[in-house]
């Protein structure tokens, strides 16, 4: 169909020429690959990046990343913080205006915000805006929502009063949960507010259509504040999670982007097109976590073994064709606040000392040869690239500790629902992708009051408390230091099994202008442009 589209579209091209019209009338459209049908476009419910590379063409936050991922003003034109680091007022554009022509205000955002808190709404995400004043009380249900550190002045200006002094705020509003809503068409539209000819958002584009697991069409917004700067006239989303379709329709010319392709496939396909291959480090940690509620997973030497049976290096050359990195830590390198992570202290030794230590810890344990029957299920979510590493893994406890292990896969929803909904496994596959850059955001996800994240249900009272005194630190150095103990002890207990670094692989047609790698995988449409 799209392929058609385009024979349609080359052929009206070249009549619009043929009579005079201009080319430069042709519309630029850009056509997004991406990894899956986004489950929801409510800010309250989004979780995942399918929805976040839609939600943020279409809304924008009180700051946003620009292409080479750095905060940047966005609906708030400036904003000035408190000497004591706890209260931010920003100043919203003059010119900020819903697609439907009214004015973004600053009641628009903390109608968003206490919406998202709201425990009514049950909001996934809430947690991102804890660091508001009474935010957590008030999604807890210990205070009214009308308690919440939000406050609109005027029209134009919004304060928000923290909890405590929070080094990477701005980032937190750069998030996806915190994009706004109109107020107006949320209390007039209600669960509809989402959908194609009702959606009123304040982004670049505005959602003109979408065809549930075929494609979801957004149209440059003419109200938008900096529309003059807007190169593209329309973005057409693709969701495709069976990653060889998606190569096949970025060779076909069907696709400008391709996200998360096979990573068995780089060879081949830079051989093909050279630069339109990106192998682009991210913040983003591959993990396993571990069921502590059950044994022998609530044993610590069981769960280091299992830990060190694992080749890191062949899993990041083998599988992932040197486009990941092994990792012996829960925060990946490249956080300018934090240094250089605390790794496991096994990271130095090599894998046949790792193995023989491995070996006598689980016969420490009583598992394993000669001892109590070892059988592993690990789960994880259906991927080329997730199905390869759970087989070698799989083959290196077998070969290591002659357990049984079997595999279990569900599609990208489901398993995450299940290991958030606290269903019971012996290993899961998990990845966690920052949501900004503070070492916080990945050692939060083992805290025993993290009931969404946490999905090995690890408990340790030292490591809640080391990260309760990180929150109160405010001397930067102080607090990277907690943070550092913090990983230290959790790097010791292995209730997660760090194995790599992550990159993002997307194919880039060399038609697309405007693109820059980013640590935070952050690329607005609004950056990018087309040539024909």
């Amino acid at each position: 169909m799209t392929s058609l589209k385009l024979k349609l579209g080359a052929a009206a091209l070249l009549g619009s020429l043929l009579i005079g019209a201009s080319p430069a009338l042709a519309e630029a459209v850009l056509h997004r690959g991406n990894a899956g049908e986004p489950q929801t476009l409510d800010q309250a419910h989004t979780s995942i990046n399918i929805e976040e590379f839609i939600l943020k063409d279409l809304y924008e936050g009180l700051t946003i990343y620009d292409a080479a991922g750095k905060i940047i003003p966005g609906a708030a034109e400036t904003w000035e913080l408190s000497d004591d680091g706890t209260v931010y007022t920003f100043k919203l554009r003059a010119d900020a205006k819903w697609s439907d022509g009214s004015p973004v205000t600053a009641e628009d955002f903390a109608f968003s915000f206490r919406r998202v808190e709201d425990p009514k709404t049950a909001a996934e995400y809430a947690n991102i805006l804890f660091p508001i004043k009474n935010a957590e009380k008030v999604n807890k249900g210990e205070a009214p929502v009308d308690q919440l550190g939000v406050k609109a002045v005027d029209e134009k200006t919004l304060e928000i009063t923290l909890e405590r002094p929070t080094p990477f705020f701005l980032e937190l509003l750069a998030h996806q949960t915190a994009l706004p809503v109109s107020k107006a068409s949320v209390e007039k539209n209600a669960a509809d507010f989402v959908k194609p000819g009702v959606m009123v958002s304040n982004g670049a584009f505005k959602l003109t259509a979408h065809v549930p697991n075929d494609s979801l069409t957004v149209e440059k917004n003419p109200n938008y504040w900096d529309a003059a700067n807007v190169k593209l006239d329309k973005v057409i989303f693709y969701p495709i999670d069976d990653q060889a379709a998606s190569v096949r329709r970025f060779e076909a010319k069907e696709m400008d982007l391709a996200y998360n392709f096979s990573a068995d496939q780089i060879e081949r396909l830079r051989t093909s097109y050279g630069d339109q291959v990106h192998v682009s480090p991210t913040l983003a940690t591959y993990y396993y976590a571990f069921d502590t509620r059950q044994e022998p997973y609530n044993d610590v030497r069981v769960r280091r073994a299992l830990s060190m049976a694992v080749d890191r290096d062949f899993l990041a050359k083998e599988i992932y064709s040197g486009s990941q990195l092994p990792s012996y830590s829960m925060v990946p390198p490249g956080l300018e606040s934090y240094g250089d992570p605390a790794k496991a202290d096994f990271a130095n030794l090599s894998q046949l000392d790792r193995e023989d230590q491995a070996v006598a810890l689980m016969k420490e344990a009583g598992y394993g040869e000669g001892g109590k029957p070892l059988n592993i299920e690990i789960r994880y979510n259906t991927n080329p690239n997730h199905e390869r590493v759970a087989t070698a893994v799989a083959d290196m406890w077998k070969n290591t500790f002659g357990a049984k292990v079997s595999l279990v896969n569900l599609d990208v929803s489901s398993h995450y629902a299940y290991l958030q909904e606290g269903g019971k496994f012996n290993v899961a596959r998990a990845g966690w992708v920052a949501d900004y850059a503070d070492a916080e955001n990945f050692l939060a996800l083992s805290l025993s009051s993290n009931k969404t994240f946490n999905y090995g249900h690890f408990e340790n009272a030292e490591f809640d408390g080391l990260m309760k005194k990180s929150y109160e630190e405010q001397d930067p150095a102080a607090r990277s230091k907690l943070l550092h103990e913090a990983e230290t002890l959790l790097m010791k207990e292995q209730p997660i099994a760090p194995f790599l670094t992550q990159a993002d692989l997307w194919l880039v047609s060399s038609r697309v202008k405007g693109w820059q790698d980013n640590g935070p995988n952050a690329h607005l449409s609004k950056f990018l442009s087309v040539a024909e």
